[in-house]
């Protein structure tokens, strides 16, 4: 990383220093980030107090990117995964009896508002239109949450939302302008053959090179397969692929392990056999 982001990293995080409460929140991944000029345009954004959008195809490393980045600032994670039943309670919080009161209990955008931290907003293209209208006031220049019937939470200045999205997802839909607006973008580009090899080493440090050379070959033979419309994205599966390579590490036969992990996802049978023969070519 560039000097000059490194050291305005360093003050930010001396600046804002996380409370003891929520240092279990703050959660090295198992995994670095591999791709140095998305992880520069993405620490720069954040540093400017910006949020960012990371838009992507599978297996592009939006994820990794996002806990990465909250380990890089130091701050304490909270995620919401956006699916076709949340709404604006799940991200704020709900009505709980304390003491014969009612109270707040917070949801992770206000648990992130109060404590300083770094709210991922996974699938946000997922998110229903009520659900999406409560992070406007969150996302601008007003950095507060206001609930009816308690007072607004203020945003923490260190505070900062990481929104993913996939396009061609079932349930998913276009993001509104509004929404977007709020956002700095950032297109992950997809990985190559090397950026793959290191992600597979790191993640199975105890792989064979020859089983890791052939999970690489495959995932991008899938993935070609997926581009020319061949196939569908469900086997261009990552952490399937990452499963797979620690099932053959345990000693299991290696298209059995690739069966488990990448094949036996395909429910369609037409799809199924496309995907065993390609798995042939690289596992005899």
């Amino acid at each position: 990383m560039r000097k000059d982001l490194t050291t305005r990293l360093e003050e930010f995080k001396q600046r804002y220093a996380a409370q003891d409460q929520v240092q279990g929140r703050t959660i090295k991944p198992p995994v670095e980030f591999i791709g140095e000029e998305v992880l520069e345009m993405a620490v720069a954004a954040l540093l400017q107090g910006e949020n960012i959008l990371l838009s992507g195809g599978k297996a592009t490393g939006k994820n990794i990117l996002a806990d990465n980045l909250a380990w890089l600032f130091a701050r304490p994670i909270y995620t919401v995964s956006f699916h076709v039943n949340t709404d604006s309670s799940a991200l704020i919080g709900t009505d709980t009896f304390v003491g014969g009161e009612v109270r707040l209990r917070k949801g992770p955008v206000a648990q992130a508002a109060q404590n300083g931290g770094f709210c991922i907003l996974d699938e946000i293209n997922m998110a229903k239109n009520d659900a999406v209208a409560v992070m406007h006031s969150v996302l601008d220049y007003r950095r507060l949450i206001d609930v009816p019937g308690y007072e607004c939470i203020p945003m923490h200045p260190a505070t900062r939302f990481i929104a993913t999205m996939n396009y061609g997802y079932a349930g998913t839909r276009e993001l509104n302008e509004a929404l977007v607006s709020r956002f700095t973008v950032i297109r992950m580009p997809t990985l190559h053959e090397q950026q793959l090899r290191q992600l597979l080493h790191a993640d199975v440090p105890g792989a064979s090179e020859e089983h890791v050379e052939r999970c690489v070959g495959l995932f991008l033979d899938l993935d070609q397969k997926a581009v020319n419309g061949e196939i569908s994205t469900h086997p261009v599966d990552m952490r399937g692929m990452i499963a797979a390579l620690r099932l053959m590490t345990d000693g299991m036969r290696p298209r059995d392990a690739i069966a488990m992990g990448i094949v036996n996802k395909c429910f369609d049978e037409y799809e199924h056999q496309l995907v065993q023969d390609v798995v042939m070519t690289r596992f005899v």
